[in-house]
């Protein structure tokens, strides 16, 4: 048995219920569960003093592209729109193999995780020079996140009007194989799963229609969760009107991409009809402020979703198109865009807080992750609120507005990912060394 005592948090943000924020409180956790929240727990295992920190919930990203962490700030591609930034990458992508796919996905994770993310989806679409999904599980297990790989893939190449170089599609009968094969050996169903496999095809501009169809299918035959991007700028649009004849969500509902195990990428462009579906069919929605600031893509209507009852989560996205993976910018980014589309009341700390842990687990299909309160799983994140970024607040809960953007210590499974604000699950400095390297390699 082991035990985990947090001792005198400032508060204790519990995203339960009632939305309890507990002054002075403890927190117990025992074989990775969560076991009591208030105030006098006593243990004999490890006790972490908590006095001027704000304790959490650890936050849940819902989209990113684990091994774009090699490629960031690519000249070429730092000042272009989607489409144009896509096609300066692949030709890059494709010389990636099983190494880069997993010392990119290392670093992505240990950035997540000092930022105080404790559960992550990654879509890995491509798979070049023998890599496999099997690497960033690898790597995952390493870091000691809570993972949620999905088995992207993409079909149609440049030959047959697509975006990528056909160097980088599959064949269709290879992806739906390939995506049998990594649900049958890691998926894991069970309440406190470490990790869970997810089908994605990349999106409707790089697969066909009949993988789409084919993938949903073949997701719920075998119970897992699907995703793929949607609607994410104007190009995209563009290209479902002009190839498909209507709108991306009316193009998923065809396709049997609807539904509380469906969640989608962006959605930028969504109007008020593709909202409403959402809601009414329980699709989640992974919103990724920074990489659509980045990408000029816009921003989403995330007040008018929240309002109408779709789930949605926080994505970092990929670090080509976000340059960086820190979770707690998201939240603070994805506040300040709601407030300069709305007005200054459209969306409080609290609210982005929430969609950043309680939301994200939501949209994953983690009703056992989300939230502190006794039975879930002990997954924490502990913000020191005494140093000079919230010095002189007077809400230390609000630590979104006044607060630091790095964790000091996180807990996953009840076990430490991160303490006084240092990895300790691997040797980041080499690993941040070996990344350099590739890189160089890649730029020469």
């Amino acid at each position: 048995m082991s035990e985990i005592l947090i001792k005198n948090a400032d508060f204790i943000v519990t995203m339960d219920g009632a939305r309890r924020e507990l002054a002075g409180a403890d927190l117990l956790a025992r074989d990775g569960v969560i076991v009591a929240v208030g105030p006098g727990l006593a243990s004999t295992g490890r006790i972490i003093n908590a006095k001027g920190c704000v304790v959490t919930p650890g936050l849940v990203n819902t989209h990113h592209h684990l091994y774009q962490t090699l490629t960031r700030a690519v000249p070429g591609g730092q000042d272009a729109l989607l489409f144009g930034w896509l096609k300066t990458l692949y030709p890059i992508w494709a010389r990636f193999g099983p190494e880069e796919i997993f010392t990119s996905a290392q670093v992505g994770l240990a950035e997540l995780a000092l930022s105080g993310c404790s559960l992550t989806s990654d879509h890995l679409y491509m798979y070049p020079n023998g890599a496999r999904l099997d690497d960033t599980i690898s790597a995952a297990a390493e870091v000691g996140l809570r993972f949620h790989p999905t088995r992207g893939a993409m079909s149609i190449g440049e030959s047959d009007g697509g975006l990528p170089p056909d160097a980088l599609v599959e064949r269709e009968g290879a992806i739906l194989e390939d995506c049998i094969r990594v649900v049958d050996r890691f998926h894991d169903a069970s309440e406190g799963a470490m990790v869970r496999v997810g089908i994605a095809p990349c999106s409707p501009f790089s697969v066909s229609r009949d993988l789409m169809r084919d993938a949903a299918i073949l997701a719920r035959d075998k119970g897992v969760m699907l995703h793929t991007h949607l609607a994410e700028n104007d190009e995209d649009i563009a290209y479902s009107l002009a190839k498909f004849g209507c709108r991306p969500g009316q193009y998923a509902e065809e396709l049997g991409w609807v539904g509380d195990d469906v969640w989608h990428a962006h959605c930028v462009k969504l109007d008020g009809q593709e909202i409403d579906l959402f809601a009414k069919s329980g699709t989640g929605v992974a919103h990724c402020p920074c990489s659509n600031c980045r990408l000029g893509s816009g921003i989403a209507p995330v007040r008018a979703m929240r309002d109408a009852g779709v789930k949605v989560g926080l994505g970092v996205d990929g670090s080509a198109s976000n340059d960086a993976g820190s979770l707690v910018a998201e939240a603070r980014q994805a506040m300040l865009l709601q407030r300069v589309a709305y007005g200054a009341d459209a969306m409080s700390a609290r609210e982005a807080l929430e969609i950043a842990t309680l939301g994200g687990a939501q949209v994953l299909g983690r009703s056992d992750c989300g939230s502190l309160e006794a039975g879930k799983r002990a997954d924490i994140a502990i913000w020191d609120v005494s140093g000079i970024e919230a010095a002189g607040s007077w809400d230390r809960v609000a630590f979104l507005l006044a607060g630091p953007m790095r964790v000091r210590d996180l807990i996953v499974e009840g076990r430490e990912v991160v303490r006084d604000g240092l990895m300790v699950t691997l040797d980041l400095p080499r690993v941040i060394a070996r990344q350099n390297q590739l890189a160089q390699a890649l730029r020469e």
